[in-house]
């Protein structure tokens, strides 16, 4: 036996041991790894749990910043609004930038290892940043002691490099979570499948106690402690990861150029030979010769005299298809984003004119109506993964139970259906109001319980259920394989726009029905508004939207046979 532990018999079958080994994957030390002996679940766990110390953390500074911005720093509603929108959508960009350093230069690995690094720095300077005295002293000569804005400026430059730690840890986990498993051993990939499921269930049970925990220390006992006690965490987290590094599987590094080099230089060369036939391309080989035919000329020479000019390869031209492909699919995701932003926006306003009175004694904040839509995420995924799979699997014979595509179009169609829903419990608070004269008093309570919105946030998390992790799947594993970090970024991308998209459209929506001091659709005073027509309107883009998707699909090719 060598030392990569396999064997050859006399008769020149292979060992049991060497069928053991993960193909494309080495340990931490850059040696060969056994199955038995490494990644899958073992590691899973290790990963996993550090993504809910991360979503503890962020949601932990995230679902109460608009209290602190408009409370301790003084800011408007209209400006602590805007800075959260931008910080928000910002935060979701930012992981393409992670993912690119990650799959380009330092490696999943060692990006998660200096995100975290950045991420506990961050949040200790956001803890420090509350304990800077917001009131300017006179000093002996006069002058002011401090500057006013001193704690905004240091509270801004932590939040942002809370963004900067966030854009490249979580594409990375997660890629790095989805590494451990082996897609070519078959039930390896039905493991595989199920980790994006839990990744999922992981990350809103870390969301959920984060908004719960932190946002009632940040409003009842400290707003330093309710910053410091994420600070820890994620440097437990940090621990966690490093401990789970001798069961990990990495994968090798390409000897070839890189994926942004190789597919890029496709383009170019497409380019460059726009001007020859297609009867000039030989498409015996391709595998979707006809699907973006004009990249088909990346295969020719310019100057065929010329021997020693490269021409792309066919694997390097279905390698740039491949990307082109998802980028109707990502677009058509936009709007499903901007439906579900609605979850952390006009719902919550929706809940906060509501009866939140549980018992006689115990009122629930705000805050924590976001916890709604994790709570229905937290209950539908193991329904999700231990009963819808195994039934549609035994149906369809697809070890993940229906495709990645069907599965993102499903979720689509019920954030359709939870607009619907959204904007007839609306109007019914709406004729309550106008029922109980609170039409013009924008703080009272209206006499219709909290649990009306129960349905909404229901759906809204049954349909992240279904296009959320069906989207994270999708991404990562559609793009070629040393690019997975920035699948996922793509898909965190698509929640960032959706943020824009979002405020973008409220902008126009306001300005177009609320001229002339007259309310619009979305007033200060939800009473006097009709957020309900906005709900409708939504339901109308999303489905027309829907329809886009589905056109996208049906000329979709998988990459691989076995994810059809």
């Amino acid at each position: 036996m060598d030392d990569t532990g396999s064997s050859t018999h006399p008769a020149g079958v292979q060992s049991p041991l060497l069928n053991n080994i993960v193909n494309g994957t080495v340990d931490y030390k850059g040696r060969p790894v056994l199955r038995s002996k490494s990644g899958c679940w073992r590691s899973a766990y290790f990963i996993i749990g550090v993504e809910v110390a991360e979503r503890f953390a962020y949601y932990g500074v995230s679902s109460n910043l608009i209290t602190y911005l408009t409370g301790p720093l003084g800011q408007s509603t209209a400006t602590a609004a805007e800075n959260v929108n931008i910080w928000s959508g910002t935060s979701s960009l930012l992981p393409l930038v992670g993912a690119f350093i990650a799959d380009a230069y330092l490696g999943r690995y060692l990006t998660i290892i200096v995100a975290s690094l950045l991420y506990v720095l961050a949040l200790a300077l956001l803890a420090f940043s509350t304990l800077i005295p917001s009131d300017c002293t006179n000093s002996i000569d006069g002058g002011s002691s401090c500057s006013p804005q001193l704690q905004v400026i240091i509270f801004l430059i932590s939040l942002y490099l809370v963004a900067f730690a966030q854009g490249g840890h979580k594409p990375c986990v997660q890629a790095f979570g989805a590494d451990q498993f082996d897609a070519d051993d078959p039930e390896e990939l039905k493991s595989k499948s199920s980790f994006f499921n839990w990744w999922f269930f992981g990350l809103c049970a870390g969301s959920t106690v984060g908004i719960f925990v932190v946002s009632y220390i940040q409003e009842n006992l400290s707003w330093g402690l309710g910053f410091g006690i994420p600070c820890i965490i994620m440097g437990f987290a940090l621990i966690m990861f490093l401990f789970g590094t001798m069961s990990y599987r990495f994968r090798e590094k390409p000897q070839e150029r890189s994926a942004f080099i190789r597919i890029g230089n496709v383009f170019v060369k497409a380019a460059q030979n726009w001007r020859t036939s297609y009867s000039s391309v030989s498409l015996q080989e391709h595998q979707h010769p006809h699907q973006f035919r004009f990249l088909n000329k990346a295969l020719i020479s310019c100057n065929e005299s010329n021997e020693d000019e490269s021409v792309c390869s066919i694997d390097e031209v279905e390698e740039a298809k491949a990307v082109l492909r998802l980028i109707p699919i990502w677009f058509s995701c936009l709007t499903y984003a901007t439906v579900i932003c609605q979850t952390s926006t006009l719902f919550m306003k929706q809940g906060a004119t509501m009866d939140r009175s549980i018992g006689s004694t115990f009122k629930l904040p705000a805050a924590s109506l976001q916890s709604f839509l994790s709570l229905s995420i937290v209950i539908l995924i193991p329904i999700y993964g231990t009963i819808l799979v195994p039934v549609t699997r035994t149906v369809t014979n697809i070890p993940s139970g229906i495709t990645m595509l069907q599965r993102i179009g499903t979720g689509i169609f019920i954030s359709i259906v939870s607009m619907v829903v959204a904007a007839v419990v609306e109007s019914k608070r709406l004729k309550t109001a106008c029922e109980y004269g609170l039409v013009d008093d924008p703080n009272a309570t209206i006499p219709m319980k909290i649990w009306w919105l129960l349905p909404q946030y229901l759906l809204a998390g049954g349909s992240e259920v279904f296009t959320m992790v069906g989207m994270q799947e999708f991404f990562y594993d559609q793009m070629p394989s040393d690019l997975k970090s920035v699948g996922l970024a793509l898909y965190l991308s698509v929640m960032g726009i959706g943020n824009f998209l979002s405020s973008f459209l409220i902008a126009i929506v306001e300005k177009a029905t609320g001229g002339d001091g007259d309310d619009g659709w979305i007033s200060d005073n939800l009473n006097r508004g009709r957020v309900d027509y906005f709900y409708y309107l939504l339901t109308g883009i999303s489905a027309g939207s829907f329809v886009i998707y589905i056109y996208a699909t049906k000329s979709y090719v998988y990459n691989r046979a076995r994810t059809l």
